[in-house]
C-alpha cells in the first residue's frame, strides 16, 4: 500500500474524534427514556422534516454508495447510471406508500414492519418470515460499509497483516458499538448531520476541481471508451444491456424502502407528513448521486490506474480503489482526509441505523413473540441493545475473516431476499385479500428460486429469460418477485373457494389515514 499519509490521517481522527463525542452527546438530545424500546430504537417518532431528511439521507446513501457507484461507472461504464433512475423511483413509492405504514405503525405501536403484519394478519410465522429476511439481508449490508471504511483507511496508508491491519476497524466498531448502545438512533441521526455536509463539500468540490484540472467536462467524456459512454445495443431478439438497465432500476427501487433500516428511519418521523416531505426532498440526493457517479468517469480520464498508489491499492481493494486515488491525485493531504472522513463516517451512520433495525427485529418478533412474551419494556429494551452489538460483532468478524466478495454477493441476495416481502408488507397496506398463508408459501418460492437462480449465475446480479423466443435478461429479484405474487395470488383463490386459513387483523381502514 502507499506510504502514511500523516496529515489525511490527522484530519480524519480529528473528524472520527467530533462524531464520536457527537454520538454520545445525543443520548441527552431530545431526552427520552431509553429504557423504552421506541425511545431507543426509533428516536421516540419525534425527528421532524429536516432531521429525518438528514437521517434518511445518511441511511440510504452509504459508504458503499460512495465508493461502489464511482467504481462500477469506472470499470462498467454507463450501466452504473442505473442507480439515479433507481433512487428517482424511491421516492414516489415513498410518498405514496409509507406514510400508511407510519400511520398504522404510530396508532399500534408498531416498531418494525414485521409488526405490522403480525397485526394485520394475526400470522405469526408470516411475521417471522418478514423478521428473519430483514435480519439475514442487513447482516452483508453493514458487512458492505466495513468495505468501503477499509478502502479509506488503507488509502492513508494504515496497512499491516493480521490483526495490526484489522485494528483501525476494530476501533472503529467498537466506538460505533459503544455510542449506539448508549444513544440509540439519536446517535446516527446526529452524526447524519456531520455526514451528509462532509458528503457535499467533497462531492461539489471535485466536481469543480477535478475538470479544471482535466480540462473540462468534454475532455473528460472524451477520454472515455466509446463503449463505456452508452449501454451496449441489444443483439436481435433480446432487450440486452437495456432490460438489465431497466430492471435493476426497478427492482432496487422496489426492495430498498423493505429492508430494515430504511423502514426504521421512516418510522422514527414526527408524522406521516414529514414522510412526504422528506419524499419531495430527498429526490436531492439523487442529484448528488448522478454527480457522484461522474468521478468513475473523472478517474478514468485522470488515468489513475496508472499510479503507483492505485496499484498498490488495487491489489486489495480491486475498482473501489477508483476515487480514492482521484482524490489522492487532485487534492491536497488536508482535503482528501475531509474527503475520506465523510466515506468512514458515511459507513458508521448506516451501519448503526442497520444494527438498530435488526435489533428491533430480533427483540419484537423473536424476543417477545416466541422466547419472553411477559418481558417488561426495560427487559426489551436491554435485549435491543445487546442484540445491536451481536449483529455489529458478526458483520466484523465476517469482513475480516471472510473474503470481501463473499460480502458483495450475501448484499445481492439480500436484495433478492428482501424484495419477497414487498406483497405482505406493502400490498397489505392496501388489501386483505391475499391470504397470511399463501404470502408465506410465495414468499418461500420466491425466496428459493431467486437464491438458487443467483447461484447458478455465479451470483450476478441479472438472470435471462426467455418469452416466445425473445430473451429478456433482467434483475433476478424482480423475476422472483413476480413469481412470488403468482403462487400468493394462486393460492389465495384455492384457500378462498376451500373456506381455509382466515386471518385476524387488528388494524381498521382509518388506521391507515392521517389525522
Amino acid at each position: 500500500m502507499a506510504t502514511l499519509n500523516t496529515t489525511a490521517l490527522t484530519v480524519f481522527v480529528l473528524l472520527f474524534a467530533f462524531i464520536t463525542a457527537l454520538g454520545f452527546a445525543a443520548a441527552r438530545w431530545r431526552r427520552g427514556d431509553l429504557e423504552r424500546l421506541h425511545e431507543w430504537g426509533l428516536g421516540g417518532r419525534r425527528f421532524g422534516t429536516l432531521i429525518s431528511w438528514f437521517l434518511i439521507g445518511g441511511d440510504l446513501y452509504t459508504a458503499y454508495t460512495f465508493i461502489a457507484v464511482p467504481a462500477l461507472a469506472f470499470g462498467a461504464g454507463a450501466l452504473a447510471f442505473f442507480a439515479v433512475p433507481y433512487t428517482i423511483i424511491v421516492y414516489p413509492i415513498m410518498f405514496i406508500v409509507f406514510p400508511r405504514l407510519w400511520c398504522v405503525a404510530h396508532r399500534h405501536g408498531y416498531i418494525t414492519s414485521a409488526d405490522f403484519v403480525r397485526g394485520r394478519f394475526g400470522n405469526r410465522w408470516l411475521a417471522l418470515a418478514v423478521t428473519v429476511t430483514g435480519i439475514v439481508a442487513t447482516m452483508p449490508y453493514i458487512a458492505l460499509q466495513l468495505v468501503g471504511l477499509q478502502v479509506v483507511i488503507g488509502a492513508m496508508g494504515v496497512a499491516g497483516e493480521g490483526w495490526v491491519g484489522d485494528a483501525p476497524l476494530v476501533i472503529a466498531f467498537l466506538i460505533l458499538a459503544a455510542f449506539t448502545y448508549s444513544s440509540g438512533l439519536r446517535a446516527p441521526a446526529a452524526i447524519a448531520i456531520v455526514k451528509d455536509l462532509l458528503i457535499f463539500i467533497t462531492v461539489f468540490a471535485v466536481i469543480v476541481v477535478v475538470p479544471s484540472k482535466l480540462g473540462g467536462y468534454a475532455a473528460i467524456f472524451a477520454a472515455v471508451p466509446p463503449q463505456k459512454l452508452l449501454l451496449a445495443l441489444p443483439a436481435a431478439g433480446s432487450t440486452g444491456s437495456y432490460g438489465v438497465y431497466a430492471t435493476l432500476a426497478l427492482g432496487s427501487a422496489l426492495a430498498l424502502l423493505l429492508y430494515p433500516h430504511s423502514v426504521t428511519a421512516i418510522l422514527s418521523a414526527s408524522s406521516s407528513h414529514a414522510v412526504r416531505r422528506n419524499a419531495a426532498m430527498l429526490p436531492a440526493y439523487s442529484l448528488v448521486l448522478g454527480l457522484l457517479a461522474l468521478l468513475g468517469f473523472m478517474a478514468i480520464a485522470a488515468g489513475v490506474d496508472k499510479l503507483p498508489q492505485y496499484a498498490a491499492g488495487f491489489q486489495q481493494f480491486k475498482a473501489n480503489f477508483a476515487v480514492p486515488a482521484l482524490v489522492l491525485q487532485m487534492f491536497p493531504p488536508w482535503f482528501a482526509g475531509v474527503a475520506f472522513s465523510a466515506i468512514g463516517i458515511g459507513a458508521l451512520v448506516p451501519a448503526a441505523i442497520m444494527s438498530i433495525a435488526a435489533a428491533n427485529l430480533f427483540t419484537r418478533n423473536v424476543y417477545r413473540e416466541f422466547l419472553r412474551p411477559g418481558c417488561t419494556q426495560a427487559e426489551e429494551s436491554r435485549m435491543a441493545k445487546w442484540m445491536s452489538l451481536i449483529v455489529k460483532a458478526g458483520a466484523l468478524v465476517f469482513i475480516i475473516a471472510v473474503n470481501q466478495q463473499y460480502a458483495i454477493q450475501m448484499q445481492l441476495l439480500g436484495g433478492i431476499w428482501v424484495i419477497q416481502t414487498l406483497p405482505a408488507v406493502v400490498f397489505a397496506l392496501y388489501t386483505r385479500w391475499f391470504n397470511s398463508w399463501a404470502l408465506l408459501a410465495g414468499w418461500a418460492v420466491g425466496t428459493a428460486v431467486g437464491t438458487t437462480v443467483a447461484a447458478q449465475a455465479g451470483f450476478k446480479p441479472t438472470w435471462q429469460f426467455a418469452l416466445f423466443g425473445h430473451g429478456l435478461p433482467g434483475y433476478t429479484a424482480l423475476y422472483s418477485l413476480i413469481l412470488n405474487v403468482a403462487v400468493a395470488a394462486a393460492l389465495t383463490v384455492l384457500l378462498r373457494l376451500l373456506k381455509l386459513g382466515a386471518d385476524r387483523d387488528e388494524t381498521q381502514a382509518s388506521d391507515y389515514l392521517a389525522v
